[in-house]
């Protein structure tokens, strides 16, 4: 029970993500790199507790294996805040959390796993789900790029995701996503550079946006969850993401009185249909212990 309450806090947590990126107007290249290095200051207790009692299963070849999910998370945040702040709350979170329907599909690349027939019409279902809010934004006006951004950012979330599970022999969680964290956000912190000296240091309401964001959906949300990837079935997992979008609409009404079109319920329609589709035909997945 305590895990699965988790894994809905989990889902909690980083269905805020974007309500803390609208609320702000720092350059959303410096808000990906900050959210960052911020949860790395709050999480470098719990990482050097762990270190000092895992110090023997710990070695520097751990380390080297959070490179490459350090730079796809980074690419993720990067494409992320920046399609957030380009079309609307639920719409940003239903784009960006459709990962179960290309994680069969990185299975078959990663482990030989073949994809079934259903698999493929699920996933064309959701992908169709997409195609009509971006043909929507695009015929009235909207902007159509930042539902190609927010899909963008959702691939590299489900490959960020299967690292995650690759990666689950770690001792605990905290070794594995506090050196992820501090290296994408360096790799963030570099790709803002350009824009560093725009951001206003001194406002309260920044910054406050920034720590919301490292606390709420890093610490808890990106946490919690590279936690459940360890305990649960994939597909649970990528269901239960799912839901965010439903809790960011809410929360968009809520703070920014954004009231989604009749349009948007029917792609959603389709791309939960789609969603679905894919995760119950797929393959049962070994329970991760």
């Amino acid at each position: 029970m305590w895990r699965h309450l988790q894994l809905l806090l989990s889902v909690l947590g980083m269905s805020t993500s974007v309500i803390w990126i609208k609320g702000g107007s720092t350059h959303p290249f410096i808000v990906a790199s900050l959210r960052l290095l911020v949860a790395c200051v709050f999480l470098a207790p719990v990482y050097l507790r762990d270190l000092a009692r895992h110090r023997e299963e710990y070695s520097w070849s751990h380390v080297a294996r959070t490179v490459l999910p350090a730079v796809v998370l980074a690419a993720h945040f990067l494409s992320w805040t920046a399609g957030a702040r380009m079309t609307g709350s639920a719409q940003a979170s239903l784009i960006v959390n459709m990962v179960p329907v290309v994680m069969p599909f990185l299975l078959l690349h990663v482990t030989g796993e073949r994809v079934n027939r259903l698999e493929v019409i699920g996933t064309a279902l959701a992908i169709a789900g997409v195609l009509v809010l971006t043909l929507r934004d695009a015929l009235s006006g909207g902007d159509a790029m930042g539902n190609v951004v927010c899909f963008v950012s959702m691939l590299l979330f489900a490959l960020y995701i299967a690292l995650g599970r690759r990666n689950r022999d770690f001792p605990t969680v905290w070794l594995y996503v506090v050196p992820v964290y501090l290296l994408a956000g360096l790799v963030c912190l570099a790709a803002s550079l350009p824009w560093l000296g725009g951001f206003e240091a001194g406002s309260g309401r920044e910054w406050s946006m920034i720590i919301g964001l490292a606390l709420v959906p890093t610490i808890i949300g990106h946490s919690l969850l590279n936690n459940a990837v360890r305990h649960f079935r994939g597909q649970i997992v990528s269901l239960a993401t799912v839901g965010q979008f439903v809790f960011a609409g809410v929360m968009g009404w809520v703070f920014f009185r954004e009231s989604p079109s009749p349009v948007f319920y029917a792609a959603s329609a389709l791309v939960v249909g789609g969603i679905a589709i894919v995760i119950f035909n797929s393959p049962p997945q070994p329970r991760i212990r």
